[in-house]
């Protein structure tokens, strides 16, 4: 759940420098597709790993 947090992180940041309203985190991990829920779950697997 971290590597999510964190992409919802850098997107509030770019709402902001945008002047835009961000979705809460719950909406923001469901609007995920399937592509960046995978590559997400590769990366957090990947730095599991690499503990």
């Amino acid at each position: 759940m971290t590597m999510y947090r964190q992409g919802y992180e850098v997107y509030v940041k770019k709402c902001e420098q945008f002047g835009l309203e961000p979705i809460n985190f719950r909406y923001y991990v469901i609007q995920l597709s399937p592509k960046q829920l995978s590559d997400y779950n590769d990366q957090a697997m990947q730095q599991e790993g690499g503990k």
